[in-house]
């Protein structure tokens, strides 16, 4: 059931309350088999008996149906995937996040001066505390990572399961070391992946623009940027040969990864 809070200017819609109101803001039909999701936004209050929407979306709407840039943020752990992201318009930015096992997100304004700061609370990215990033290097295949991740899924599973030992024997049997692999993976909070895309590129080139950067939240392991494979990954072309790699970073330098990611005046202007 879709509903707000009016203090926040935050709303929780799913995806078929936002395509809903998507196609009203914008003046198109909404078809037949989503009038249960705009009767549930009408009871909510988000659309008057008019067929109007409240006044209170119209901010967040207008920034959702034009946004001139789209960051997307997938982040996986032991809960599953959840999609969050941000929406930057002219005079707004909208952020939604999800929660694991619900259908709906939240969708607030935020500051537009505070985006990367709410992109590193969207990763649950910390200045402090975690290991020091002395410079280490952790490499293997995709096929190795994956028998990893997989013990580990069975290992939560099972009460009482030693998941540093299953996840050890998983990794040397698929022709890996387990060390340190191991370590990272039984201690993985989140791996997660952002990416920036906006309209530009050069006269005669124009397309979309895209910066992602990808890392792993080991928790007291500290931070890991993943570097292989080397962003963008394209459908297809990660098989279990393919070279996996991370290499341990500072939250300083993840911090700055988030804030090149993002356009300046001149690139959008283009």
């Amino acid at each position: 059931m879709p509903s707000f809070d009016v203090t926040r200017s935050r709303f929780r819609l799913s995806d078929d309350h936002v395509f809903v109101l998507a196609q009203m803001a914008t003046g198109q039909p909404v078809p037949e088999a989503l009038e249960g999701a705009r009767a549930a936004l009408r009871e909510a209050g988000l659309i008057n008996a008019a067929g109007e929407l409240s006044a209170l979306l119209l901010p967040v709407m207008k920034t959702v149906v034009q946004p001139n840039v789209i960051v997307s943020l997938e982040a996986g752990g032991r809960q599953g995937t959840l999609l969050h992201g941000l929406l930057i318009g002219e005079e707004h930015v909208v952020c939604h996040e999800s929660w694991p096992g619900e259908a709906e997100a939240v969708y607030r304004l935020v500051e537009p001066r505070t985006v990367v700061w709410t992109l590193a609370d969207l990763v649950a990215l910390r200045q402090s505390g975690g290991a020091p990033a002395d410079e280490a290097v952790v490499e293997t295949t995709i096929g190795v990572l994956e028998a990893g991740l997989a013990a580990l899924e069975k290992a939560a599973s099972t009460p009482g399961a030693d998941e540093r030992a299953l996840v050890a024997a998983a990794l040397e049997a698929a022709g890996g070391p387990a060390a340190p692999l191991a370590d990272l993976i039984v201690e993985l909070r989140s791996q997660w992946r952002v990416t920036a895309a906006w309209q530009g590129g050069p006269e005669g080139e124009r397309g979309v623009v895209a910066r992602i950067v990808a890392a792993w939240d080991c928790g007291p392991l500290g931070y890991w940027q993943r570097e292989l494979p080397a962003e963008p990954v394209a459908e297809g072309s990660v098989t279990p040969e393919s070279a996996f790699r991370l290499r341990r970073v500072t939250p300083k330098r993840l911090w700055q990864s988030l804030t090149d990611l993002l356009p300046d005046a001149a690139e959008l202007a283009s």
